[in-house]
């Protein structure tokens, strides 16, 4: 199976290309991390610091020629539809870790990025015991240092799908 037809087994709403020269780390990104934003910073093997360097993913990224950015887009009640918004994040993780299995066999050669903290583990055993799941951890788009916003008018999708809908963007790059 090539990529576009994992990525339509997937049930991806929204998809999008554009080159993986196109990629570029910021420290901005991974400042904000930092700042706790997300209150996952260094809590979570798939988040700063422990998810790699921004050279790291630089170097990676410079080395693969294609950037797959795939979203999962949901209607929402209203701006304040909690419960959708958790749902949908749990459908965009879901198709992402279906992807991975689809995409298993190209091995070492494909990135595959996605929104948030891993949720493999109900608690991560961040800092204090190994991953236990390496193989099947997954780190965000911004753990990476990528502007979303940015990879999605590189690849020629919204980032933004208008009132009353959410969208979670990961990509795939190869």
């Amino acid at each position: 199976m090539d990529t576009q037809e994992a990525i339509a087994a997937c049930g991806f709403e929204c998809v999008g290309t554009c080159a993986a020269s196109e990629l570029r780390t910021l420290e901005a990104v991974r400042e904000m991390c930092a700042s706790g934003r997300c209150q996952a910073y260094g809590t979570n093997w798939a988040c700063p610091p422990h998810c790699g360097s921004l050279e790291d993913f630089q170097r990676a990224f410079a080395e693969r020629s294609q950037c797959w950015v795939i979203q999962t887009v949901m209607e929402l009640e209203d701006e304040f539809d909690g419960e959708t918004m958790m749902e949908a994040a749990q459908v965009h993780q879901a198709r992402i870790h279906r992807l991975a299995q689809l995409m298993s066999g190209d091995g070492p050669n494909v990135i595959l990025l996605t929104a948030g903290a891993c949720t493999i583990c109900p608690r991560c055993t961040c800092p204090e015991e190994p991953c236990r799941f390496p193989e099947r951890r997954l780190v965000s788009m911004e753990s990476a240092g990528l502007m979303v916003n940015d990879v999605c008018m590189s690849a020629g999708i919204p980032y933004n799908h208008g009132k009353n809908r959410i969208a979670y963007t990961g990509c795939v790059v190869l």
